[in-house]
């Protein structure tokens, strides 16, 4: 065995138990359930569940898979490829995966991604047998020490019956030092949690593991998979302006300084746009508490713009995975990563008074928000942390594009297909076309505010037409019933969301 691998197994009982992957697989039998190390594409589990992979084409079996989100390297469209999984959660964004979920060839549970390690802890959900999880090493007083995600690593191996430790040679050591794992104890006894700044450390830097229950480590050699976030567009780049107007009006106001307050922003390429929206403009000094850190959030830093980022995992391109991975001690001192239930919770969050940015698929004229299902009935990815911080952050922020499929659909609409974010979480929506504050509004005074600011120029009309039709039915929040989904139903049958006149009036 190579000295280098000796190096980072500081406990010497536990070199004796590296083993293949092959011989790692081997031991998950049928109906078992798998705790995954991975968080949007970084620091998952890779050799072992590829293994287990392959040996299902020989031996057909079927496993339950908890993770923390999305995992890279394929893994999520092999396993849905070759039928093994049983039940997945909290959150998946591979679209073959998506397509069996959507034939219900595999059970899919959406979960708030502070919610999993809560229902883990308390027994709520099938034990966990296996918890695979990566790390860059693991320390003489047997700490893990993750790679490139937190997410849920540390409740799986805390509550796993076994662990099977991967060892990344590839991932680099200097990662040693960026975590921070704190438990949070049983619900009912335990403490407040002590963070009152984004930059507190209140945990260890290790995963602590009870080495008794290591079956194995198998060392691999495989860098994460690279980020697809699209780089910022023209709709986006407007997105990331209207942005940054209504924050300057908020500084106006009294209501923020220049140094904003802590921002969160979501996994795609609208909020990695919107977050670049930043670099040019007059705010300073700033403070991110979130989940996902992507290619903007390092320029943010290289620029000066941030001065201190908490994540739950890096997911970065291809390119800024080389820069930021051999330049590690530039980042020391001003990143951290944490457990998901640390970086979502609602009790940091709130005290905390985070500005959130999350991505919609559609808003209605109310300020209802669809993040998951297309056309009401068919799951994109998961809901994620959006729930999380959208219940409880100081400043809930949607943003969209106001169309899609070349205009064929609006993005607002009458009534949203499914509701994952009620009006009474969102204050604000934003579109290339501009955004609604709705912080203070009545239903009726939200309407014409989103209709007029947020929708698509060819699609105001058509909703100005149902807002006055629905206004004569009289309501609170008033609506023509019969009507209200009909957008939805018109593209199944047509292929466009538009009435025939308005078109008709478009052209």
């Amino acid at each position: 065995m190579e000295p280098c691998i000796f190096e980072r197994i500081g406990h010497r009982a536990l070199r004796e138990r590296i083993v293949t992957a092959e011989t790692a697989a081997s031991w998950i039998n049928d109906g078992m359930t798998l705790g995954l190390s991975g968080f949007t594409r970084a620091g998952d589990a890779k050799a072992v569940p590829t293994a287990l992979i392959e040996r299902a084409k020989q031996q057909p079996l079927k496993v339950d898979v908890y993770t923390g989100a999305s995992l890279g390297s394929d893994i999520d469209k092999l396993m849905a490829e070759a039928g093994i999984i049983h039940k997945r959660l909290p959150f998946q964004a591979d679209a073959t995966m998506r397509r069996k979920i959507n034939e219900r060839e595999l059970l899919f549970i959406d979960q708030h991604l502070s919610h999993t390690a809560e229902l883990v802890r308390s027994d709520a959900l099938k034990p966990i047998d296996y918890a695979i999880v990566e790390a860059v090493s693991i320390t003489e007083d047997g700490l893990i020490i993750p790679t490139t995600s937190v997410g849920n690593s540390s409740i799986f191996v805390e509550k796993a019956r076994q662990v099977i430790i991967e060892l990344n040679m590839a991932q680099p050591k200097a990662l040693y030092g960026f975590h921070d794992i704190y438990e949070v104890g049983k619900q009912g006894e335990r403490s407040p949690i002590p963070l009152t700044k984004v930059d507190d450390r209140i945990g260890m830097i290790g995963i602590p593991v009870d080495i008794d229950k290591i079956a194995g480590i198998v060392i691999t050699n495989q860098m994460d998979s690279p980020s697809t976030i699209a780089p910022p567009d023209e709709e986006t780049s407007a997105i990331a302006n209207h942005l940054i107007d209504f924050l300057r009006k908020e500084v106006a106001a009294g209501r923020l300084t220049e140094r904003l307050a802590p921002i969160q922003a979501g996994i795609g390429s609208v909020a990695n746009a919107v977050l670049y929206g930043l670099l040019d403009s007059e705010f300073y000094d700033l403070e991110v508490y979130s989940e996902v850190l992507q290619d903007s959030m390092f320029d943010l830093i290289d620029a000066g713009k941030v001065r201190f980022a908490s994540g739950c995992s890096m997911t970065l391109s291809e390119s800024k995975m080389k820069q930021v991975y051999t330049n590690l001690d530039a980042y020391r001192g001003k990143l951290i990563l944490r457990p998901q239930e640390i970086s979502n919770h609602p009790e940091i969050i709130r005290r905390l008074g985070l500005i959130s940015i999350n991505t919609a698929l559609e808003a209605d004229i109310y300020g209802n928000v669809n993040s998951t299902h297309v056309r009401g009935t068919h799951m994109m990815n998961g809901i994620g942390g959006s729930g999380d911080f959208a219940r409880h952050a100081r400043l809930t922020i949607f943003v969209t594009k106001s169309s899609a499929e070349h205009g064929a659909i609006s993005s607002i609409v009458p009534f949203v297909s499914h509701v994952d974010h009620t009006e009474h979480d969102v204050d604000v929506i934003i579109t290339e076309y501009g955004y609604a504050d709705l912080r203070g509004l009545a239903p009726v005074e939200r309407a014409p505010l989103i209709i007029e600011h947020c929708a698509h120029p060819d699609y105001r009309p058509q909703l100005r037409d149902y807002f006055a039709e629905a206004l004569d039915r009289g309501g609170h929040t008033p609506h023509v019933l019969e009507k209200a989904l009909l957008w939805h139903i018109r593209y199944e049958q047509h292929g466009t969301m538009r009435e025939e006149k308005y078109e008709l009036q478009r052209q």
